[in-house]
């Protein structure tokens, strides 16, 4: 729990916030753990190729967590590894571009098993987007 505390001439007033995105213990709480702030709300998951996927920026990896992932997914059922999610983004001319900025570790441990595809959600998004991420090096979708 977050206490902000507010002082006036009067006294001081305590105004308690709970942000459930970003409290560990509310996510364990509500049963909704694996969650993602930008596709919390979308319910369908597609087996991307991994081929397909752009990741302008490389990855800073936990060896351990990446063996970890490893795995599970070896061993568990594949739902138990979220989904990574994706921004869908629709060139100028039609072309369909899959960029991944997070999941690094998923993206990673698929990767190193030869995995052909990963499950990911698709939030749809476009150009300016995706600038807000690479800047001045967004490239010419077409």
């Amino acid at each position: 729990m977050l206490r902000l505390w507010h002082v006036t001439k009067a006294g001081r007033m305590n105004v308690s916030v709970m942000s459930r995105r970003n409290m560990s213990e509310s996510s364990q709480c509500d049963g909704k753990s694996n969650r993602s702030i930008h596709s919390d709300n979308i319910e369908e998951v597609h087996n991307v190729p991994m081929h397909v996927i752009i990741r302008p920026i490389p990855p800073v990896l936990n060896e351990l967590k990446v063996q970890s992932i490893m795995n599970t997914i070896q061993t568990a059922d594949v739902g138990v590894v979220p989904p990574i999610d994706l921004l869908w983004i629709t060139g100028r001319e039609g072309g369909n571009y899959y960029y991944s900025f997070g999941g690094c570790h998923r993206f990673a441990a698929y990767q190193r098993l030869n995995m052909l595809s990963i499950p990911a959600k698709f939030i749809r998004s476009n150009v300016s987007d995706l600038s807000t991420y690479l800047g001045a090096s967004t490239p010419d979708l077409r």
